[in-house]
């Protein structure tokens, strides 16, 4: 019996020992959220991995001279897959909307539940890496009309994304956004271009904790009416753990044409 269990001793150690030690920070898995940023993102998730983010609950207000409209849309889910080194495919969903519209002339409420639209996406990321200070990438989308007008678009959509990040420092960054859409018509029949830049500026207060403030200019030229809207955004997110984020956005509108006021409150967990 004992050579038998000096070989199985023997045994379990060399596979112990051929067994590969893992770095604590190089075997960190990569988490990266998009949210709370209006902006996007180069970052993709890694293959074997999963990101998902939520909303808790996103309300926004757009007072108009003749009408305001509250909009609430609660369990907005983005889940990102990695499909490849700098590749991951990605299912976006709004599992319920509330749009609320007051005629403030006649008193009328009108409201619309349901839920929106889903939207297929893939990302790649293009160049940059851990410790270089440029960052670049592309994301194409497109929008099946699952929901329906205000909550979901009505028709099909699509359209291309190009975010790029310069860091500054290691605490400090800025970016540009840049997005071309075919969007959906407002009457839910036909599509038209629409874009957008978004420049934003992130500061990393403590390892755990992030602020973000962003401009955003978009133009869309639907056929009932050709809108350019102004928005200012500032968000906070804050990483308990490694793979866990709660985050907070709130956006205001700077224009007339873009809605007043907005509030997100999410998260995102990897997988």
């Amino acid at each position: 019996m004992r050579p038998m269990l000096r070989w199985l001793a023997g045994s379990a150690l060399a596979i112990l020992s051929a067994a590969p030690t893992p770095a604590l920070a190089d075997e960190d898995p990569r988490f990266c959220p998009t949210r709370p940023s209006i902006g996007g993102s180069s970052c993709t998730t890694e293959p074997g991995h999963v990101h998902v983010e939520s909303s808790f609950l996103d309300w926004q207000r757009d007072d108009q001279t003749d009408q305001r409209d509250d909009r609430i849309v609660a369990a907005d889910l983005l889940t990102r897959v990695g499909v490849g080194k700098d590749t991951e495919l990605q299912l976006g969903w709004t599992a319920y909307g509330r749009d609320r519209t007051r005629d403030k002339t006649r008193g009328v409420i009108d409201t619309v539940t349901g839920t929106g639209d889903v939207t297929l996406a893939i990302r790649e990321h293009l160049t940059g890496q851990e410790g270089k200070p440029f960052s670049a990438g592309v994301q194409a989308f497109v929008t099946a009309p699952t929901g329906r007008y205000p909550i979901g678009a009505g028709t099909w959509a699509t359209g291309v994304i190009v975010p790029v990040q310069y860091d500054l420092t290691k605490a400090l960054a800025v970016s540009f956004t840049g997005e071309t859409d075919a969007a959906a018509n407002q009457s839910g029949d036909g599509r038209h271009l629409a874009y957008s830049g978004i420049t934003g500026a992130r500061y990393k207060l403590t390892e755990q904790v992030t602020a973000t403030a962003e401009l955003s200019l978009e133009r869309d030229d639907d056929p009932e009416g050709h809108e350019t809207r102004a928005l200012a955004a500032l968000s906070a997110a804050w990483r308990p753990t490694k793979t866990l984020q709660f985050d907070v956005l709130a956006i205001a509108g700077l224009n007339h044409a873009a809605p007043d006021a907005r509030l997100v409150t999410g998260g995102a967990i990897l997988f």
